[in-house]
């Protein structure tokens, strides 16, 4: 197959982004991650598999979708548009029907060549501030081949390139990746394995692991470890003191990122049938709480710490 021609599961593409790296950004989000995080940001890219969604504002109830619908994939029920992804339907035809587009595919296939034409609408834009391009999730490794086509693409047209990324891949694949990426953002969620499990559904040990080799080697310099804030399951004393000590036993030096938490994620929970782990949605932190993270990071030895508020 030619490397242009080869296709991955694409949910966004964002452009003009300044929260994904240095300079102004291209983000390419790729459907589909290995962890369950139960406050994930982005749930629509968790299931690789491509399924449709309901926008329930953009909807003029014109009932033309229930027409189109053959098996019931559609349906009205107390006076409201559902949807049901896993029913056998032709879910082109009903989205092509859709006056608003209040009916849509979560995700679509994308080549190589397909981003790259996004991408290059950017490019003019990458020379201010080291700008480029971020490949996002869900897991950018678990489409790892996608994700390497993608970025030796960018490198060849000389695109400054950047990975967010939970490390959960083995390490042969992170080595695939490693000759075509300036920078890698790698979360380090929680301390202890039974945690990881409880929040997230998988050991944390993998990700430990490929994180001391990187910390290593001469790729430490392209790192920055990053942990969210979620209150009380990652925002904890005892949660960024143990991160900050693995870190410190491997490489004081480390960058290390504090997220604040980000109250937007809940409103996306419905478009995908999913649950939020908040009954009641928390609040952004403040600088001050912030800068308590910070001294408790301080406290378990690092020295390079970014804060963002």
């Amino acid at each position: 197959m030619e490397i242009f021609k080869m296709t991955g599961k694409v949910f966004d593409i964002r452009r003009f982004s300044t929260h994904d790296g240095d300079g102004i950004r291209t983000t390419v989000f790729l459907k589909g991650c290995p962890l369950k995080c139960v406050w994930c940001q982005n749930p629509e890219g968790i299931s690789i598999r491509k399924r449709p969604i309901y926008f329930e504002n953009r909807c003029m109830h014109c009932k033309t979708c229930i027409e189109k619908s053959k098996n019931q994939g559609v349906t009205m029920e107390n006076d409201q548009i559902h949807i049901h992804p896993n029913r056998n339907e032709n879910w082109n035809t009903i989205i092509d029907w859709c006056p608003t587009g209040a009916i849509a595919m979560d995700s679509r296939e994308m080549s190589v060549e397909m981003v790259m034409e996004e991408i290059r609408k950017d490019k003019s834009f990458y020379r201010y501030g080291n700008g480029g391009v971020t490949i996002s999730g869900g897991e950018p490794l678990l489409q790892w081949k996608f994700t390497k086509e993608l970025l030796k693409a960018c490198k060849k047209e000389g695109i400054h390139t950047a990975i967010e990324t939970s490390l959960y891949a083995d390490q042969e694949v992170i080595k695939e990746l490693l000759p075509y990426l300036d920078r890698i953002f790698a979360d380090f969620k929680l301390a202890t394995e039974k945690d990881h499990m409880h929040y997230t559904g998988v050991s944390n040990q993998k990700i430990k692991d490929n994180i001391r080799y990187l910390l290593e080697t001469s790729n430490r310099e392209k790192v920055i470890i990053r942990t969210p804030m979620i209150p009380e399951m990652t925002a904890t004393k005892d949660n960024i003191k143990g991160i900050a000590k693995y870190l410190n036993g491997i490489y004081q030096y480390v960058s290390y990122e504090i997220l604040n938490y980000n109250p937007l994620a809940e409103a996306k929970y419905h478009l995908v049938d999913r649950e939020y782990c908040f009954e009641e949605n928390p609040k952004l932190y403040t600088k001050e709480q912030m800068q308590e993270f910070k001294s408790w990071a301080v406290e378990g030895g690092l020295e390079n710490i970014i804060i963002e508020s």
